[in-house]
């Protein structure tokens, strides 16, 4: 016999988990008794739930497996919610276990109860309250396969106390019984034999790639894809790394802030491939007049992103792993080769004549340099980058280049500030041989800091290049152009605190940069000491984020760096 804590840890290791993020609490100190107990599970100690939450979807998002986050209930249950809502949004594999009040007492408002999987219903694939220990191995079995199948999600399980201290006969199953849970295995080849053909007579496609690539395990097959019939690529935030960003075909990031060549290559193409992507709003812009002229052809293993927004005229649903290896095939039939040669052409014409650009202005530091330094230091190198939410987000969109899957790991979907840090701490325990750097706002920085402790304690040395403007920089921004310049609650100070201090507090390195002059000697000292490092740089608060496509604007009416100082990045 054995209870219901060692349950669900033995459950963990027959699912091959190898560390979990948490923090103990009085509804979940059995699991916690069981980990003192013995077990082959690593548990990183966070400071905070939402910390442990975003290390377990940095886990996840770095090594392609399933993260796993534990908190106890009331607070520590609701602190999870913020990561699991921005799993949600962004399909990432996340088991969540919370500990629960005992079975008789909910519903009583007893202390720390509430009721977590009332609360997350919207946000997570499904959600399991266990009402008898026997059920355990059993659930978890499910809630791995949920997570991890299909479209990728959060999962939650909620296990009362009593429920966790309870007795069973162990014993695991070999299959996952849920009658109603059926993602789709297989392609439909008539319709992978319509995208070919449209495909093969187009002039001007463009493969539009989203996350749903990079969680199919799909990246060999979308290299492929694009090479067999010199199709371009651009990828959205969320899919960057899905394909080799140095490569010919590689042709930028749309939406909001990427590139004028990126989005005209999408509104400009006559067939437009969407793999695994959802026609974010921030991608599409002003969405009717989106891509107007191109024939859509959506590849996704969610047929409810099936013309949810955008009709499409081939739809393929399916895993996006075998479709693509499909339309491959099929392509390599029908294709003329070369007839793609012009429209690349047009594309790398545009990519010239619209470059990045950045302004020269002023004796402070710009902050595109600190991207670019960045980039030019750990090129060819096994780098993970995270980032917060923000302009720096969309400057290491812009200026960091990534070849390999799996190497830019950010909060699409909900935009979620405070993401950085731990989700840099949970893809170093997921890739521990990588040096893993985390791209931060100083806003973004004070919400989740205390997690530089948990980089140290636990061995997890990651690096932060904080680029500072002393403001809440996004919001300035748009205060700025669209608010007749009055600048609301924003301040934040370059100097306050001082972020080398406190990375020394938490004993990290830290390193302060204010010209041209110390930023590399600083990167490189950081790169190389092999601890947990905080190099701040302090950055002209006034540099905007350019291109931008303003709010509800279509996305041909981008708005370029203005002209006068700017010069090309």
């Amino acid at each position: 016999m054995t209870n219901g804590a060692d349950a669900v840890l033995r459950s963990l290791e027959a699912e091959g988990v190898d560390v979990v993020f948490g923090i103990p609490g009085g509804a979940i100190l059995p699991i916690y008794d069981a980990l003192a107990r013995g077990t082959s599970i690593h548990h990183v100690l966070a400071r905070h739930e939402q910390g442990a939450g975003h290390m377990a979807e940095g886990y996840a998002r770095a090594s392609g497996r399933i993260g796993v986050a534990f908190a106890t209930s009331g607070p520590g249950a609701t602190n999870l919610v913020t990561p699991i809502a921005d799993a949600w949004m962004d399909s990432t594999p996340l088991v969540c276990i919370t500990g629960q009040v005992r079975s008789h007492l909910i519903g009583t408002d007893a202390f720390q109860e509430c009721d977590i999987t009332g609360i997350t219903i919207p946000i997570v694939k499904h959600s399991w309250l266990v009402q008898d220990v026997a059920e355990i191995p059993a659930i978890i079995k499910a809630a791995f396969h949920v997570a991890g199948t299909g479209r990728c999600g959060p999962v939650l399980v909620d296990i009362p106390r009593d429920i966790q201290e309870a007795l069973l006969e162990f014993t695991y199953p070999d299959v996952v019984d849920l009658p109603g849970w059926r993602p789709p295995k297989r392609v439909h080849a008539r319709q992978v034999r319509e995208a070919a053909r449209q495909l093969a007579e187009a002039e001007r496609p463009v493969l539009y790639v989203g996350g749903g690539v990079l969680n199919a395990h799909a990246t060999d097959e979308l290299l492929e894809l694009a090479q067999a019939a010199r199709l371009p690529v651009v990828t959205t935030l969320m899919a960057k790394s899905a394909f080799p960003e140095t490569h010919e075909l590689h042709f930028g990031w749309p939406g909001m802030h990427g590139p004028k060549w990126s989005n005209w290559a999408m509104n400009k193409c006559d067939v437009l491939v969407a793999v695994g992507s959802r026609f974010d709003d921030r991608v599409t812009g002003k969405l009717s007049a989106f891509a107007p002229g191109a024939t859509v052809i959506h590849l996704d293993v969610d047929s409810a992103e099936i013309d949810k927004l955008r009709y499409a005229d081939v739809p393929v649903v399916g895993p996006l792993k075998p479709v693509l290896a499909e339309l491959t095939r099929e392509l390599r039939e029908v294709a003329v080769p070369g007839s793609t040669e012009p429209w690349l052409a047009q594309l790398r014409e545009w990519r010239e004549q619209f470059p990045l650009r950045y302004g020269n202005e002023g004796e402070m530091l710009k902050p595109q340099p600190v991207l670019e330094a960045l980039q030019e230091l750990t090129v060819g190198s096994d780098v993970v980058f995270t980032t917060g939410v923000g302009q720096h987000q969309m400057w290491a969109m812009q200026y960091l280049l990534c070849d390999r899957p799996r190497t830019f790991i950010t909060s699409g979907g909900l935009g979620t500030m405070g993401y950085g840090i731990p989700a840099a701490i949970g893809a170093k325990a997921a890739r521990p041989e990588a040096t893993v750097v985390c791209v931060d706002g100083d806003g973004c920085f004070q919400m989740t800091c205390q997690e530089l402790a948990t980089s140290v304690l636990e061995d997890l040395p990651i690096v932060v290049v904080l680029v500072n403007n002393g403001s809440l920089g996004m919001v300035r921004q748009w205060q700025d152009m669209f608010f007749g310049e009055r600048f609301s609650q924003i301040e934040l100070t370059h100097h306050l605190p001082d972020y080398a201090a406190l990375a020394e507090a938490y004993g990290a390195r830290g390193f302060t940069v204010e010209s041209d002059d110390e930023l590399r000697p600083a990167l490189e000292e950081a790169l190389a000491c092999g601890r947990t490092a905080v190099v701040d740089c302090r950055v002209d608060a006034r540099e905007h984020c350019f291109p931008m496509i303003p709010a509800g604007a279509s996305a041909l009416q981008l708005v370029e760096y203005p002209d006068g100082q700017a010069v090309p990045a």
